[in-house]
């Protein structure tokens, strides 16, 4: 049995939240660089350069990639040999946030209250996922996520007669009704299956994965292609002045479900679509 002091922690989802709010990972990095080769639309193009100039001049000088530094969304994955001492894991990972919020200067955009509103000023509380796995290490990975692009995510419980030209259609529809509000290109997370609250865990998950790293399976991984192909016919274009990139990658997860359903969440991440990762 390993032992780990929660201060450990506390520490590495600090300094976590201060990188994932400043360097944007280089997959996306990458792929906004090729699309901006791809792209012809002079609007777009211009975009695409002021993108690519933000996510430099952040990473020189220091600051967030975006004013909404987002609210932290933690996944954690917990080996079995492990026991944490000198406190609560969930209150280090707060104490980790309230942290690295403050001594980064990053937006406090957490309301203790969704209909009172009151604001906690340090973006606490995270929301936290927790996995046990084999093992005697920790994972932590932390995604701010920003609600330009959160409140442009829908879920819908479709049947299995919809099958899989239902879920393009509501993939390729929530894109259209999002059109400019999630700050294009978008990372579009998708997940389908498992139950209500599975399906939109999934879908957020989705969102971690990088963008040159497909799906394993072929079948999900042809999907995720034709879907990308078909939003980007959209012609929405970086911040909805139109052009061919709408979006840089669609990502897929799926898990198993109930015969009578068939359960669709799509997760939409802007282009700074922000994670970090950490390993105790």
């Amino acid at each position: 049995m390993r032992e780990i002091p929660v201060s450990r922690v506390t520490e590495a989802v600090r300094g976590l939240c201060i990188e994932a709010n400043r360097r944007l990972p280089p997959d996306i990095e990458r792929c906004i660089l090729q699309r901006r080769e791809e792209e012809s639309w002079p609007p777009a193009c211009g975009i695409l350069d002021s993108i690519l100039e933000n996510i430099s001049l952040a990473r020189e000088k220091g600051l967030p990639l975006c004013q909404d530094t987002g609210m932290a969304c933690i996944f954690l994955e917990i080996g079995q040999e492990i026991h944490f001492t000198g406190g609560g894991l969930y209150d280090a990972v707060q104490d980790g946030v309230r942290q690295g919020y403050r001594e980064g200067l990053l937006r406090a955009s957490v309301v203790r209250d969704p209909l009172r509103r009151e604001n906690t000023r340090d973006n606490t509380p995270a929301v936290i996922d927790c996995q046990l796995v084999p093992g005697d290490k920790v994972q932590i990975t932390l995604a701010p996520k920003g609600f330009g692009s959160e409140n442009m995510s829908r879920l819908q419980m479709l049947k299995p007669s919809d099958g899989l030209e239902g879920v393009k259609r509501f993939v390729l529809e929530t894109v259209r009704l999002a059109g400019p509000n999630p700050c294009p290109p978008i990372v579009v997370g998708v997940g389908l299956g498992g139950t209500f609250d599975r399906v939109a865990l999934l879908a957020k998950k989705a969102l971690l994965r990088p963008l040159d790293n497909p799906n394993p399976d072929p079948f999900y991984q042809a999907l995720e292609e034709e879907l990308l192909s078909l939003i980007n016919e959209t012609g929405i274009g970086p911040q909805g002045f139109g052009g061919r990139t709408t979006a840089l990658g669609v990502q897929i997860e799926a898990f198993p479900t109930h015969i009578a359903g068939l359960p669709a969440a799509v997760n939409i991440n802007c282009h700074v679509t922000r994670h970090a990762h950490a390993e105790i």
